[in-house]
């Protein structure tokens, strides 16, 4: 067995058996839909070899952090992820390599290098596709368990505020997903 399949089989037994199913957006589905953008974006980068294991590997560990806490929750999934790929024997220059992509999923997000954007942008690349609706659907219902007065009404001003801030870091993204998720925007406020 690979050492990805190893920890990709070991992250998965975690977020199945930890992650409480009040998480409808940040779920396991989440995770491999992620690391599934993550391996595409990179090689629409050219990215491959060692570079395109690291950022797979951070994409799936990017959001472990939510087994322990909601806030912060990308700090306290470095320090899970840390541990894990210790006892791997990976080389702490790669852990931290990983652990800058973890942290540049963090919103806003402040990606510093190529590597880093590609995680960045899988993390959201839904807001320029097709799935927009379902998977925010799925963040509304998470949002709502959190705060059980939310209203649709409210929900779509939050998420046309973040549309409005976010951008795409990856030439990839930008090219392909940023009119749609523009596109996706206006209809949002057209709703308000």
């Amino acid at each position: 067995m690979s050492i990805f399949q190893e920890l990709h089989d070991d992250v998965f037994e975690l977020l199945n058996t930890k992650l409480p199913d009040t998480l409808k957006y940040h779920s396991p589905e989440h995770t491999a839909y992620v690391i599934e953008k993550a391996e595409f974006i990179s090689r629409q980068e050219n990215v491959g070899g060692r570079e395109l294991f690291l950022v797979k590997v951070a994409a799936l560990f990017h959001d472990i952090g939510f087994i322990k806490q909601r806030n912060n929750h990308e700090e306290a999934g470095c320090v899970i992820c840390t541990d894990k790929l210790t006892k791997h024997n990976f080389d702490p220059k790669e852990i931290e390599i990983i652990c800058g992509m973890i942290m540049a999923t963090k919103i806003p997000q402040s990606p510093k290098n190529l590597l880093e954007k590609i995680v960045a942008d899988a993390d959201l690349e839904y807001l320029g596709t097709d799935l927009f609706y379902p998977i925010s659907q799925n963040l509304f219902l998470e949002f709502k368990h959190f705060n059980p007065t939310l209203t649709i009404h409210k929900f779509d001003e939050i998420q046309a505020n973040f549309m409005r801030r976010h951008h795409y870091h990856t030439n990839y993204c930008i090219t392909h997903l940023e009119g749609i998720k523009q596109q996706h925007l206006k209809e949002i406020i057209s709703t308000m």
